[in-house]
């Protein structure tokens, strides 16, 4: 069985509605997974834009979301998670804005896709102080043992 992450507001490639963006009410999509690979411990939810700032010339990638140690028999995460209701052991990381937590699609040019991705491990990871993607990623290698991704994109209309 392949790992699946999915949303109820959006599909694959398809658009994210306003309400999860920073010209809405800025809020995380409820995501719901399956198919999880025998011996997973816990998951890392990365959530990034690989178009920024623009999507005709982009120059980085700008991280969204960072969870980690998510606990692998959560199976989904409600739309509006505040911090204090995540699943017990979830941890966060710093998204490019230097705040734990989510930040919407906010795209200052064009159409931007996000992607959401989530990561099985085989390992629990130690607290890492709110650290950056980067820092998360490091801590995963050789714990893969999975991965799913759902990709929805926004276009601004200002």
């Amino acid at each position: 069985m392949n790992m699946i992450l999915t949303s109820t507001v959006f599909f694959q490639g398809g658009t994210i509605p306003q309400r999860y963006t920073c010209d809405g009410s800025d809020i995380s999509p409820p995501l719901a997974w399956s198919g999880l690979p025998d011996g997973t411990k816990s998951l890392v939810l990365i959530v990034d834009d690989p178009d920024a700032p623009d999507p005709a010339a982009p120059k980085m990638t700008w991280v969204h979301w960072v969870l980690y140690n998510l606990p692998p028999i959560a199976g989904e995460l409600p739309e509006a998670i505040p911090a204090k209701v995540l699943p017990p052991g979830t941890l966060h990381g710093m998204n490019d804005w230097k705040r734990t937590g989510y930040g919407g699609p906010c795209p200052p040019v064009g159409c931007h896709r996000y992607f959401f991705k989530l990561y099985a491990l085989d390992a629990v990871l130690p607290d890492l102080g709110g650290p950056a993607k980067a820092v998360v990623e490091k801590a995963m290698q050789g714990h893969i043992l999975g991965h799913a991704e759902l990709m929805g994109q926004y276009h601004r209309n200002r």
